[in-house]
């Protein structure tokens, strides 16, 4: 049986991994990720195949998980430094050495939301939350951004994680209530995070 729904292009692809299509298609060109060509020449890429090799690059579990977060990063990392970004007075008010920390802890927010999705989801395990709105807050208030340009900083992130956790939901046929169940467990962990920040900026 051929499930078309189980082949995507190579932009849905791309979408999926959170890469750019050239990234994807110099992965597919040296044999990392099996496809196969239409009648007219596209790509097509099976979803499986998709989803073993994004497994095979990292430990994040479950697999849903996985791509969602690397999703989220691979966009991040393509976007920052983009002259759009640079446009913004929040972005422009940090120091080259807070971007450069930024950049990083973006990698952490990301290890450490998995961690929390990964324990379930509890509310006993959002200290690291709690603990990365601090280091965010006072990395930003450093460089003299106040508290309405951190927020809008933290929110052009934490877009990256609900944006991949929507393109995967698109490509992928779970339940809606499963996906109202992770975006609650998303929300909770980005939301004390965020408050966290504000919680910062009052005690200074």
């Amino acid at each position: 049986m051929n499930d078309t729904s189980e082949w995507l292009s190579l932009q849905q692809a791309a979408q999926l991994l959170g890469v750019h299509p050239a990234t994807v298609r110099i992965w597919a060109d040296e044999g990392k990720i099996p496809s196969r060509r239409t009648p007219g020449k596209h790509r097509r890429f099976r979803k499986s195949d998709l989803m073993q090799y994004a497994e095979s690059q990292g430990e994040l579990q479950p697999l849903e998980v996985q791509v969602i977060l690397q999703n989220a990063l691979g966009q991040m990392r393509m976007t920052v430094g983009d002259s759009p970004l640079t446009q913004e007075a929040w972005y422009a008010q940090m120091g080259e050495g807070s971007r450069v920390i930024m950049r990083e802890q973006g990698r952490l927010v990301l290890e450490r939301l998995r961690q929390y999705l990964a324990l379930g989801g509890q509310d006993s395990q959002l200290s690291p939350a709690i603990k990365l709105g601090e280091e965010y807050a006072r990395q930003l208030s450093s460089d003299g951004l106040t508290l309405p340009q951190a927020a809008r900083g933290y929110f052009y992130f934490s877009d990256f994680v609900v944006n991949a956790i929507l393109t995967w939901s698109e490509l992928t046929p779970h339940s809606p209530s499963e996906w109202a169940h992770l975006l609650r467990q998303v929300n909770t962990f980005m939301n004390t995070m965020l408050l966290s920040i504000i919680e910062y900026y009052q005690e200074d």
